[in-house]
């Protein structure tokens, strides 16, 4: 039956019909003459014809009507498990294949960059799909499908993103916070106690940043009373710089080149948010995946121990 049919056979009669005996064939694949002759019989008898006439005497066997049909054939065969072969060797190494990645703004602004840029220097023919998703819910569903590979996550603490089930995960760094106030405010750290009751503006209360951040006030006994809250880093910053109100965000969701605002530590200071890089646990991590997890550590562990450097007052 057709079915039986493999490599072997393939590679048998190619390599008779390319170095014109049965005796080179076996010298040029390694075998006996009388085993490359048993799998050109088997051959045949699979594809129910005959492929090479063997005249006798010193004449080389040449190619039946059948042989010349099915020669494209066997080549076109081989040419796609050879491609495999090389295929799945380069993805095997990390320099090529698909990488869909769950990402957040702060993320994507400040980590993916850098951690890209490394890995398209190693793999130039990857592709990679990002999808930002401000709802860390929305990014853990992703997670869960399989519509990602990997995403970024934040908790609390360090220890809690041990909470999700069925994830794996690469602990990133902690990323303090910290309070944004307009540039002519006076020098010096800012009191938590000072806030309450004062217009603020910051995250919605849906974001996993904001809930963290009021959670915390409310441990402080603080009101907070705000003004304007939006996913929007950058709006959150700038309406700081207008003067609506003070804001308390992660450092790493600041521009603090701005010339408009002013970045001072918190007393006492609010625990800081957690980042990790996370996988489903019933996938396993391509080699690129893996690649990108190590490059996204080496990132994060220069963008994090600057981000722990709270400004305090001078």
């Amino acid at each position: 039956m057709w079915s039986d049919l493999n490599a072997k056979h393939l590679l048998a009669f190619r390599a008779v019909v390319e170095e014109g005996t049965f005796g080179r064939a076996a010298e040029r694949l390694g075998f006996t003459q009388s085993a490359i002759s048993q799998q050109v019989a088997s051959l045949e008898a699979l594809v129910g014809q005959s492929l090479f006439d063997r005249p006798s005497g010193p004449h080389p066997p040449t190619l039946t009507h059948a042989g010349d049909r099915f020669l494209p054939h066997a080549m076109g065969i081989l040419e796609r498990i050879t491609a495999a072969e090389h295929d799945l060797d380069r993805l095997a190494r990390g320099v090529t294949g698909t990488l869909s990645i769950g990402t957040f703004q702060s993320i994507s602004a400040r980590v993916l960059p850098a951690a890209l840029r490394g890995l398209y220097a190693e793999a130039p023919g990857l592709e990679v799909s990002l999808e930002a998703e401000e709802q860390q819910e929305l990014r853990l569903d992703a997670i869960h499908d399989g519509s990602v590979d990997l995403s970024f996550l934040i908790a609390e603490s360090r220890d809690g993103f041990n909470d999700y089930d069925q994830l794996d995960y690469m602990y990133l760094g902690a990323d303090p916070h910290v309070a944004i106030m307009p540039a002519s405010h006076p020098p010096g750290p800012v009191l938590v106690s000072d806030i309450s009751g004062t217009p603020l503006v910051g995250q919605p209360p849906s974001d996993a940043c904001g809930i963290i951040i009021d959670r915390a006030l409310e441990r402080f006994g603080v009101t907070a009373n705000y003004a304007f809250r939006s996913h929007d880093n950058a709006a959150v910053q700038g309406m700081v710089g207008a003067g609506v109100g003070p804001a308390i965000m992660p450092l790493l969701t600041i521009d603090t080149s701005d010339p408009t605002i002013s970045v001072r530590a918190l007393e006492p200071p609010i625990p800081p948010r957690h980042h990790a890089i996370v996988w489903n646990d019933r996938r396993s991590l391509s080699p690129l995946a893996k690649r990108f997890v190590e490059l996204t550590v080496v990132v994060c562990d220069e963008l994090l121990a600057v981000g722990n450097d709270v400004p305090t007052a001078t």
